[in-house]
């Protein structure tokens, strides 16, 4: 069981994360669980965060430089892999196709122009508000607990949800899980988030375990109804939106509370 467990830890940081980890085999016993570790990378993500927060607020930097940073430290961790399920998402959806259409733009390893216009969208709006949470950053606490709750849903999506294709890195895992027991596990995560979050950040903190739900309903019925399921590119968009409506909640909360 223990082996089972780490190696489903290395699958996960290996898979999800960019940090320079032993690789492992991709087998059904190191699998199992490999899902239930992705929240502790957002832990990780959202841990940086606020250390980068506290660290320019002590050094004095502009608000610019640090939201630079701060957009740049998941992408850094991560390597931007929930960024491309993003991008591959807004192509799909833009395309205004049918299912098996959007479907095959999802698995199309080419960028089109919705993609970069998308994307470019999302960064600038990350940006502004990162500058706005270094000028009142009153419900910032909020990054603690955010990232990971947006892995928590993403990846319980994965176990709970029907596949849209039998191929794809969402199917393997599916396929491979435990789901049961990830699925519980998964439920923990939430939980604990969730209390976390209005602990924290008290009213804001509501506001975002509110906005994270009816996000994730909505989700997962276009889902359904664009893509006949979820895939691994489906996940990474919910996981990068929860990530920015968190982030707009923490705005909202330093403008309220300052």
């Amino acid at each position: 069981m223990i082996k089972e467990l780490f190696g489903g830890l290395l699958v996960a940081f290996g898979l999800y994360s960019a940090l320079p980890l032993p690789q492992i085999e991709w087998k059904d016993n190191t699998m199992r669980y490999a899902l239930s570790f992705l929240p502790l990378i957002g832990l990780l993500v959202g841990g940086c965060e606020y250390g980068w927060l506290l660290l320019a607020g002590k050094l004095a930097v502009s608000s610019l430089l640090y939201a630079a940073g701060a957009v740049l430290i998941p992408v850094v961790i991560t390597g931007g892999i929930h960024l491309d399920g993003f991008v591959d998402t807004c192509d799909a959806l833009c395309s205004y196709g049918d299912k098996e259409k959007r479907l095959e733009i999802l698995k199309d390893p080419h960028v089109g122009a919705f993609a970069i216009l998308w994307i470019g969208v999302l960064l600038v709006a990350q940006l502004g508000m990162f500058a706005q949470v270094y000028e009142t950053p009153a419900s910032a606490k909020l990054f603690l607990v955010g990232y990971a709750g947006a892995r928590a849903l993403g990846g319980g999506m994965i176990v709970t949800q029907p596949c849209a294709k039998n191929s794809g890195l969402a199917h393997i895992f599916a396929d491979s899980a435990d789901k049961k027991t990830v699925s519980h596990v998964m439920l923990v995560w939430e939980l604990v988030l969730v209390v976390l979050a209005i602990v924290l950040a008290k009213g804001i903190g509501v506001l975002a375990v509110a906005a994270y739900a009816g996000f994730y309903l909505f989700h997962v019925r276009m889902c359904r109804r664009n893509f006949g399921g979820i895939t691994g590119d489906l996940c990474g968009m919910c996981i990068t939106v929860c990530e920015t409506l968190m982030l707009l909640c923490a705005v909202i909360g330093g403008i309220l509370l300052r």
